[in-house]
């Protein structure tokens, strides 16, 4: 239990908080303290990793932990916004399917990986695809804050709103870019092994 992988554990612990202040509209501006959550919980997905990989603290532990940590953070952040109507339905429901969808294939893919000892790397489209997802669901839980209070006037909303919903646009095709990118360049994980 080092470093990193303590940092992965406060990740996953906040979470639940996150999602507390968010739902709790009793609390005066909880969506800000969820937002300021979420941003805190982004940020140590890049230090753990950069700790990690500095001092050579990677572990079995910590490759479990990280990847757990950061797709429970996207997702519950991700479908918090689209419960709360913050893309215009049905919009949000397919964004979520895809992003969720391509997760899911993409840790399959790595399941069957570790069967065979074989190492998936992250690739440059990944940690790309991972910045927009996180800034696109930072500027959509702030969307949120927004529509609850009647913040700011029409025109900055409609403006902030438009270049929201960009972000999360590129983020979704980067979220189908690099899950095909991914599974062409590992393909070969699926083959049998014919000496068997």
């Amino acid at each position: 239990m080092n470093l990193p992988n303590k940092i992965s554990l406060v990740r996953i612990f906040l979470i639940p908080v996150m999602i507390f202040f968010y739902l709790a509209d009793f609390v005066p501006y909880g969506k800000i303290v969820a937002l300021a959550i979420f941003i805190i919980a982004c940020c140590t997905d890049f230090i753990d990793g950069m700790i990690a990989r500095k001092y050579n603290m990677v572990t079995d532990l910590g490759k479990f932990l990280d990847p757990i940590a950061d797709k429970i953070l996207m997702m519950s952040a991700l479908l918090l916004v689209v419960c709360d109507l913050v893309i215009y339905p049905p919009y949000g429901v397919l964004v979520a399917i895809i992003i969720i969808g391509r997760e899911l294939i993409i840790s399959a893919f790595r399941q069957v990986a570790a069967t065979k000892n074989f190492v998936m790397s992250a690739d440059k489209w990944g940690k790309i695809k991972t910045i927009f997802q996180d800034i696109a669901i930072a500027m959509l839980i702030f969307l949120a804050l927004i529509f609850q209070y009647n913040l700011f006037s029409e025109q900055f909303v409609y403006v902030f709103q438009i270049i929201s919903y960009c972000f999360l646009g590129i983020a979704t095709l980067l979220t189908v870019v690099s899950g095909i990118n991914y599974i062409v360049k590992n393909w070969k994980v699926l083959k049998e092994d014919k000496g068997e």
